[in-house]
Formats: C-alpha cells, sequence, structure tokens
C-alpha cells in the first residue's frame, strides 16, 4: 500500500526532530530511525495494530514517548500524527 503523510504528521515529525537535535546533536537522526522503523512495520502489516481512537490506529514508537495514528483508506495508508505522548490526550487527532 502505498504511504502519505497528513500536513499534521509532517509538522509534529519536524517538530520533533527539531527538538530532539537541539537536545542532543544526532539525536534528531535517531528519533527518525525509530520512527521509520515503526513505519516500515505499519506499511507490512497495516492491521497488526488495534483501532485505538476513533478510526485511529496507534503504532508506538520505540526508544520515543510518540505514537504514530494512522488511517487505513481503501489504497493507501494515511499517517495523521506523530504524537507526543507527554501532551494533553486532548489534542489528539
Amino acid at each position: 500500500m502505498q504511504l502519505r503523510y497528513s500536513a499534521r504528521a509532517k509538522d509534529d515529525l519536524c517538530l520533533a526532530f527539531q527538538w530532539y537535535e537541539a537536545q542532543r546533536r544526532g539525536l534528531g537522526l535517531e528519533f527518525l530511525d525509530c520512527v521509520e522503523a515503526a513505519i516500515e512495520t505499519i506499511q507490512q502489516m497495516p492491521k497488526l495494530y488495534a483501532e485505538h481512537h476513533l478510526h485511529f490506529r496507534r503504532a508506538l514508537v520505540r526508544r520515543f514517548p510518540f505514537s504514530i495514528f494512522y488511517t487505513i483508506e481503501e489504497t493507501e495508508i494515511v499517517l495523521q500524527a506523530v504524537f507526543d505522548n507527554r501532551q494533553d490526550p486532548a489534542r489528539l487527532p
């Protein structure tokens, strides 16, 4: 299945990368590697993760306190948000 990032997911990734990179050079790249590993699992087995919130499925990112929220559409997987789990749950997509 094709993969598409929503505008929110792109923004979430950019902000998280910048924050981790500001903490320690290279940490942002480590974060992206872990996100990429989770996305590869999503692409290989999209229904592996249960629906968590409304119709969104949730995959946890290894090593970092983030969840990837996504939907399975007819022809694509849409990454809706890369959510910092330390945020208020009311901000879920």
